[in-house]
């Protein structure tokens, strides 16, 4: 029973699996790697997060907060960029966990990876629908109030009917192959950025260095738990992790799109932070849309009006790249036995996951039409802090393996940023709420049950 459970996947198999019939094409370069990571990345946290963390945890300080957080998802990204290089194969985390602690823990590893996933494209979806209902207001449109919010009778909502809609026209779009997805990827980055620059650009010239007084209101403790909730800001990288099987010369090309895309994404966030708490007192930005909402208050109302087309437009751009990553994780599952074999099935003229596609996006939408933004968020957070940890105490086993490929990139300071990474990972985690903690233990119990009902008796293994 002990050694079934923790029975490790030989990496000469992997590798094989991606030079088989049912394997995903080798399409993508490290430049398509940084627009995907800079489209996962920046979206909900640049547009919402900046203003509700500085107004009720880290003030202007909030800068430290997302400099802090990058740490430690740089540190992390080293980690996964060893991996993804030595193993390029799909399903990230999962696999490396396959690779170095067994079946078991993999299974763990992964099924905390589809909260991530899963949750953080239904709360995106959630914010993408208040944006879409801001923008559409200037043009005096009102959708619904009762097919425009998640479930909350009170407040005379009952289903988000925006935030399913765009699930599952990503889906579609995912559907058609991941090259046509990473062209339309590329322009709605281009604009987000655009759109971004742009905001710092006017945004600088009505900067008052008196709202940067106090700098730290909340002390260091505020900027350590503002740090615990703008992680959330970061999710995505390692969902570029889940592209190595389709990475031409992944050896380079995944270091160089993990490492890049955070890199750019740290300098925005930075940025925008220093001008929107400069432009507006801290206290006045627990808003839904900060961002357009501090144009508005300088009376740059036509700024704030393609702030609001740039948002709608760049949240896209992370519920396509993690519902990629969701979908590439079920494949990943579905090919390894540990769910059904149709999860890892190929569409003849796509060659693409249509059926695992469809499935994650139906109980993705229904998350994202019926629970409420705050309720998702603290869960992402939990969920990937815990892939992180293994990741990261994992390059020390795989390090061990005598069977990798020579060659690829290694993590700097071995074993020492390793670690460090584990250990700052554990004290993010110690930051979060005891609700998330019950939520996520009661998601860890049902896929206990998952994997000793189906996935061992299923499982490649065998």
């Amino acid at each position: 029973m002990k050694n079934a459970l923790f029975r490790r996947k030989p990496i000469e198999d992997l590798l094989y699996q991606g030079d088989s019939k049912n394997h995903l094409k080798k399409t993508l370069s490290a430049f398509d790697l940084i627009l995907l990571g800079v489209g996962a990345i920046v979206g909900t946290g640049i547009f919402i997060l900046p203003g509700t963390v500085s107004a009720l945890h880290s003030g202007p300080a909030i800068v430290f907060s997302f400099i802090i957080a990058a740490v430690v998802c740089a540190l992390a990204g080293l980690c996964f960029s060893e991996f993804s290089s030595s193993i390029p194969v799909t399903g990230s985390a999962y696999t490396y966990g396959y690779i170095v602690f067994g079946e078991f823990i993999a299974w763990l590893i992964g099924w905390a990876l589809l909260l991530e996933y899963g949750l953080a494209v239904a709360s995106v979806a959630n914010g993408w629908s208040s944006y879409l209902n801001a923008l559409l207001s200037g043009f005096h449109i009102e959708i619904p109030k009762a097919i425009s919010g998640p479930f909350n009778p009170t407040d005379g909502t009952y289903i988000n009917i925006p935030a399913m809609f765009i699930i599952f026209l990503t889906a579609f779009l995912l559907t058609l192959g991941i090259r046509e997805s990473t062209r339309i990827n590329a322009i709605m980055v281009g604009i987000k950025i655009i759109v971004i620059l742009l905001f710092i650009g006017v945004g600088v010239f009505y900067v008052q260095p008196a709202n940067w007084e106090p700098f730290m209101p909340f002390g260091f403790k505020g900027v350590l738990s503002g740090a615990a909730l703008v992680f959330f800001a970061y999710l995505g990288f390692d969902a570029v992790s889940s592209a190595a099987e389709e990475v031409k010369n992944p050896q380079r090309n995944m270091p160089i799109g993990i490492i890049g895309s955070l890199a750019i994404c740290t300098i925005l966030y930075v940025a925008v932070s220093l001008v929107l708490t400069g432009m507006v007192s801290y206290t006045k930005l627990n808003v839904s849309d900060p961002v357009s909402f501090a144009m508005q208050l300088v009376n740059q109302d036509w700024i704030a009006g393609i702030i609001s087309l740039g948002a709608v437009v760049g949240m896209m751009t992370v519920i396509l790249v993690m519902s990629y990553g969701g979908t590439r994780l079920l494949y990943a599952f579905g090919r390894d036995g540990l769910l059904p074999k149709s999860m890892a099935k190929l569409h003849d003229k796509f060659h693409t996951p249509v059926k695992n596609t469809w499935t994650f996006a139906v109980l993705v939408a229904i998350c994202g039409g019926l629970v409420p933004l705050d309720k998702l968020a603290e869960l992402v957070n939990l969920g990937t802090l815990l892939a992180f940890t293994m990741v990261s105490i994992g390059i020390i086993f795989l390090r061990k393996n005598k069977n990798l490929p020579s060659g690829g990139f290694k993590t700097p300071l071995y074993p020492v940023l390793p670690i460090l990474s584990f250990i700052l990972c554990i004290f993010l985690i110690t930051q979060l709420s005891v609700h998330t903690w019950i939520a996520c233990s009661i998601w860890f119990v049902i896929g206990v049950i998952v994997y000793f009902i189906y996935g061992r008796k299923h499982s490649e293994m065998n």
